[in-house]
């Protein structure tokens, strides 16, 4: 494990976006922001009032009457301005991010620049928001539909992509015609300032797009029941998801809700198991695990099975953890000492119920919030690594005999957000993906969370899409019209 210690000097200078004015501590509260590869704060991040979130409330109606009516074009030019800002701007909000969130440099890069697509493909969809027209059962009357924004709406975004969540529904709200109140992560706070001063820079009008920081609950709290707020989006856990959920319904608010997945993993004997055990490797190594729709329920058939925890254990447990900004670094850290926490009681879990772990499984010493690639076979399905959502490194992995009886194991949890097949048969692969109870299937490849494909599960895991074309009907209402052309 490599970990170096950063200059604060060159990070972000942390502020609330309110009205088109970026506002700094001024006397309020303000929380250290932590480096997770060190342990070190590198910086303070101002909270906000009530008064600054009824400011946000305002600004957000008063630019909501212009917005709506804003044309497309409009929208479209500065969704595209957006795309060049990010692209210029992407190494500096890149090693930020890997500052305050921790994952590796090439990584948070890979984040930052590909937003620039999503920000270009909501452009052009933004100018493609039809209607249509029905027709009359008499001649003397016109039908037709109308799809209008639905208003101010309040986002809630997660610390483990920062930049990516936040512009998912910034684009998606601003390019439908919405204005927006965005609380980012304050753990990883960095990648969402920025991300308000490229729409600054790009011309959002002032109230158009507003940053908020505090106490989660506080926060969440006092924009859902404001009767400003009209829809709310938020990514994050189950159990918080449903507690916005049960508290926007209550008001009946419209919402997307993107939430916790256990992503299973379903390798055939007929599968290239070597290679599919290199990709999941690579696959999961990715933010060290932190990621929503990461595969993390491994499922293999019995005459695979070996052959594939070899190959796995090989490409997985020999990666090189350490600080994200070293050149050689493979694995960053996790974002907070509780997460290290969490993959310790899982695998002593697994550990009390007979399980076996082939590599990893103690945390790494130092200062960081380090924890090593872990695989763990031999666990009951009740085992907490089967049914809770690890959401770290730690990779349990278990053997099937049937496609009947995977598919049952499969779809046991009420988790239903990403799943992975990999198969050499179009048969299985049919029959599984038919089957498998989740809103996405990928197969034989990660084929998931591109700008032009739907983003959202099933069950626990969530209502609406972050993504393709659907993502503007959660910010959009329909409008019937019919005109007749005299009172009959």
């Amino acid at each position: 494990m490599d970990a170096q210690t950063s200059s604060p000097t060159s990070y972000e200078q942390l502020a609330l976006y309110i009205d088109g004015t970026f506002i700094q501590a001024e006397g309020r509260h303000e929380q250290e922001i932590v480096n997770p590869s060190t342990g070190v704060a590198i910086a303070r991040l101002p909270h906000a009032t009530k008064e600054d979130l009824d400011r946000a409330l305002a600004a957000a109606s008063r630019a909501f009457q212009t917005w709506r009516s804003t044309s497309p074009l409009e929208r479209s030019g500065i969704l595209r301005r957006v795309a060049g800002l990010i692209r210029e701007r992407a190494p500096t909000i890149a090693r930020n991010i890997t500052l305050d969130q921790g994952k590796p440099l090439a990584e948070a890069l890979q984040e930052v620049t590909t937003c620039a697509e999503h920000a270009e493909w909501h452009a052009e969809e933004c100018r493609r928001i039809y209607g249509r027209v029905i027709p009359p059962r008499s001649e003397s009357v016109r039908q037709w539909v109308v799809r209008e924004p639905i208003g101010v709406c309040a986002a809630f975004s997660p610390w483990n992509f920062p930049f990516n969540q936040a512009l998912r529904k910034a684009v998606s709200a601003l390019g439908a015609g919405c204005t927006l109140i965005l609380k980012g992560p304050e753990d990883s706070p960095s990648a969402v300032v920025a991300l308000a001063r490229i729409f600054h820079d790009a011309g959002l009008p002032p109230g158009c797009l507003n940053i908020v920081w505090g106490q989660p609950a506080e926060v969440s709290t006092h924009l859902i029941q404001s009767p400003i707020v009209r829809k709310i989006s938020f990514t994050g856990s189950t159990p918080v998801g449903k507690t916005l959920a049960a508290m926007a319904g209550a008001h009946m608010k419209r919402m997307t809700m993107e939430l916790g997945g256990h992503s299973p993993v379903l390798v055939f004997d007929d599968a290239d198991v070597e290679a599919a055990a290199r990709f999941l490797a690579r696959t999961k190594t990715r933010n060290a695990g932190q990621v929503c729709m990461a595969p993390s329920r491994f499922f293999v058939q019995e005459k695979a099975y070996d052959r594939f925890v070899e190959a796995f254990a090989d490409a997985y447990g020999g990666l090189r953890v350490g600080d994200g900004l070293a050149k050689d670094t493979e694995m960053g850290p996790l974002a907070h000492m509780r997460r290290v926490e969490s993959m310790e009681t899982l695998v002593a879990d697994s550990r009390e119920r007979g399980a076996t772990v082939v590599c990893g499984g103690e945390r790494l010493a130092g200062n960081g919030f380090f924890f090593p690639p872990t695989v763990v076979t031999g666990m009951p399905d009740d085992a907490r690594l089967m049914t809770e959502e690890p959401f770290g490194p730690v990779v349990p992995v278990t053997r099937f005999k049937t496609t009947d009886e995977v598919l049952a194991r499969a779809n046991a949890l009420p988790y239903g957000l990403a799943s992975f097949v990999f198969t050499n048969s179009l048969a299985t692969a049919t029959q599984v993906s038919n089957r498998l109870e989740a809103g996405m299937v990928s197969i034989n490849h990660f084929g998931l969370a591109l700008a032009e494909t739907p983003l959202g599960g099933v069950k626990d895991s969530g209502m609406g899409s972050e993504g393709g074309s659907e993502t503007f009907d959660g910010y959009l209402v329909t409008k019937f019209i019919s005109q007749a052309n005299a009172v009959p």
